[in-house]
Parts: structure tokens; C-alpha cells; sequence
């Protein structure tokens, strides 16, 4: 099977925060391979390139540099972001061979309508699958069709495509069907959470005594 996406690399022979910076402010995101008994390949990609192909989930990617004639097949194994930006800061890549099965995360995409006056809450945004190496799953997709209040589809209810193996549990609860509440009832419950509790005695006195203790310390 071809390739998603086609990252050409560069070898990082420097280590290190310093370096990774300058890397970065070059417009490249360090990376990393293991896999199949070799050791750690460390590299640069562009940053284009890698946010592009981590967009589709559990992409195939063939890694390559022409200056030295390096080639391989590798999927995202973890992807570190940038707390506020959200840019991709750093790539962990597993090299992977054709034939071989690896356990990922794929994402679950929910179709169709669910039953009138009903609301439909999502409990697993990912399922746990094994499958082909070069083959993996983009998403799961769920139909909740019909689906009435109180229903529940688990994990073990998804069918999966070809010869994906479900790694989860079969009781994880992926997808809930629960009654839409009627106007006076959503009316009562947010004037309930809008009354203030009234701390009790022995509360308000362990607070103090937390405050007194705080003071002791400084």
C-alpha cells in the first residue's frame, strides 16, 4: 500500500533543548524513529509537512532522505504540541513493516439520527484496535440511528472493517442515548445550581482552622 504522505528528513545530529529550538525557528520539527530493533533515528521534518500529515489520523508515512539514500515505512506515535499555540513541537515515529499488526487509537465518527427528544452523548472519542501496520483505520464509524433514550452501544457492538481486532474492553461504553430534558425541568435544575449551599458549622470551622494554620507557617 502507498504511502499517505511522503516526508523528506534530515539528520539531527544535535541533542538537546538549544538545538531543538533552532531547529524549530528553521521552520523544523525534531523527530525521532524506533522500531524493529534499530537504534533511535533522529531527524528534522518540515513543519508544513508534518502538520499536514498529522491531520489525518493514523497517516502511513514513508520517510526519506536523498542525500543518503534512507527509506522507511513509520506512523506517529506520539505528537507533542505547543501548550498555546498548539503547533507541533516534537514527533515520536515506530518504524513499521508491511504484514505486521500495531495497536492505535482510532477516532469514532457518529452518523445518522437518533430518536426524537433524545440527546446523544459521545463516551469514547477513540477505540483501541489492532490492524495492519499499513492499513490502519482513519475512524470508526457509529450509527445511532433510530437509537432511543436509554440505549447504549459499546465497544463490542462497533463493527470494524477487514481483519481490525478490537483491543478495548467490549463493555467500554462508547455512545449514550439519553431522554432530552423538557423546559420546566431544565428550568428547575439551573435555578438548583444557582441557590448558593450554605457551608455548615463544622466546614466554616475547618476552614479557619486552615487559614490559622497557613498564618502559623509563614
Amino acid at each position: 500500500m502507498a504511502a499517505d504522505f511522503v516526508l523528506d528528513v534530515k539528520p539531527r545530529d544535535e541533542h538537546g533543548k538549544g538545538a531543538s529550538r533552532r531547529a524549530r525557528r528553521a521552520g523544523r520539527v525534531p523527530a525521532v524513529m524506533y522500531g524493529h530493533g534499530i537504534d533511535p533515528v533522529h531527524m528534522t521534518i518540515d513543519g508544513h509537512d508534518i502538520m499536514m500529515a498529522m491531520k489525518v489520523p493514523n497517516a502511513l508515512l514513508e520517510i526519506k532522505n536523498d542525500d543518503d539514500g534512507f527509506k522507511s515505512l513509520a506512523v506517529a506515535r506520539e505528537v507533542q504540541r505547543h501548550p498555546v499555540r498548539r503547533d507541533i513541537v516534537h514527533v515520536d515515529l515506530i518504524k513499521v513493516k508491511k504484514g505486521e499488526k500495531i495497536e492505535v487509537d482510532v477516532p469514532v465518527t457518529l452518523e445518522g439520527e437518533s430518536a426524537p427528544e433524545t440527546i446523544v452523548s459521545l463516551e469514547a472519542v477513540t477505540i483501541r484496535v489492532l490492524a495492519d501496520a499499513t492499513d490502519l483505520p482513519e475512524e470508526v464509524i457509529v450509527s445511532v440511528e433510530g437509537r432511543e433514550a436509554g440505549d447504549h452501544i459499546y465497544a463490542g457492538d462497533v463493527k470494524l472493517a477487514g481483519d481490525v481486532e478490537l483491543v478495548d474492553d467490549e463493555e467500554l461504553m462508547v455512545v449514550n442515548i439519553a431522554q432530552e430534558m423538557s423546559a420546566e425541568e431544565l428550568e428547575a435544575e439551573l435555578e438548583s445550581d444557582a441557590q448558593p449551599d450554605e457551608p455548615e458549622a463544622g466546614d466554616a470551622e475547618e476552614a479557619g482552622d486552615d487559614a490559622a494554620e497557613e498564618e502559623s507557617d509563614d
